[in-house]
């Protein structure tokens, strides 16, 4: 089965376009999610937060998501040993996953595909990219978020430049219509390849 990462900067509307590719009955994982629940779920990763970021990693035994986000920001070092503990679980994860699905390809979503060299996990990747103004207007809109701090979050992620360079899809989201019917050709396009 093949594996088809989905990827975007921030605000570029991943999530839509997931919802795409779900009603065309393809299984989708979104790898955030799964990280999220794991570290929420999984008593190894707790205890190693917890060495990693103290007590206050938890808050009534849940992640305290604003603390870590806050350490983390300006710490590099502090987000490679989180993703060092996390994102293995996440992979093994992954792998259980997959071999429980019975579709031509799925789609998994992750943020950070390029960032962090993972492009030879998938057999194909899709970018997602959006205007940077209404990516900036979706994200404060959905988390309440200052312009200011979205403006880091992009000016921390790749150019879309960059990742439209090093993708085999690529899906322009400023119009839900018109993105809707490009996930469409990108379906299409898939199961030609994978001769479904």
């Amino acid at each position: 089965m093949k594996v088809v990462g989905l990827t975007g900067g921030i605000g570029s509307g991943k999530t839509t376009i997931l919802k795409c590719f779900k009603a065309f009955d393809i299984p989708v994982y979104i790898a955030d999610d799964e990280a999220k629940a794991l570290m929420n779920r999984s008593k190894v990763i707790k205890r190693k937060l917890i060495q990693l970021f103290g007590e206050s990693a938890y808050k009534h035994d849940k992640l305290n998501r604003p603390y870590l986000a806050s350490k983390i920001f300006n710490d590099k070092s502090l987000l490679s040993k989180m993703n060092a503990i996390v994102h293995p679980k996440v992979a093994s994860h992954f792998k259980r996953w997959l071999k429980k699905q019975d579709a031509p390809y799925i789609i998994k979503e992750a943020a950070i595909i390029f960032e962090n060299n993972l492009e030879n996990q998938y057999d194909y990747i899709i970018t997602v990219i959006a205007d940077k103004d209404l990516r900036i207007k979706r994200v404060m809109q959905r988390d309440n978020a200052s312009k200011e701090k979205i403006q880091s979050i992009i000016n921390n992620q790749l150019s879309d430049d960059e990742k439209v360079k090093r993708s085999d899809f690529v899906i322009v989201n400023n119009d839900l219509e018109t993105a809707k019917a490009q996930a469409k050709d990108i379906h299409q396009q898939l199961l030609r390849l994978l001769n479904c």
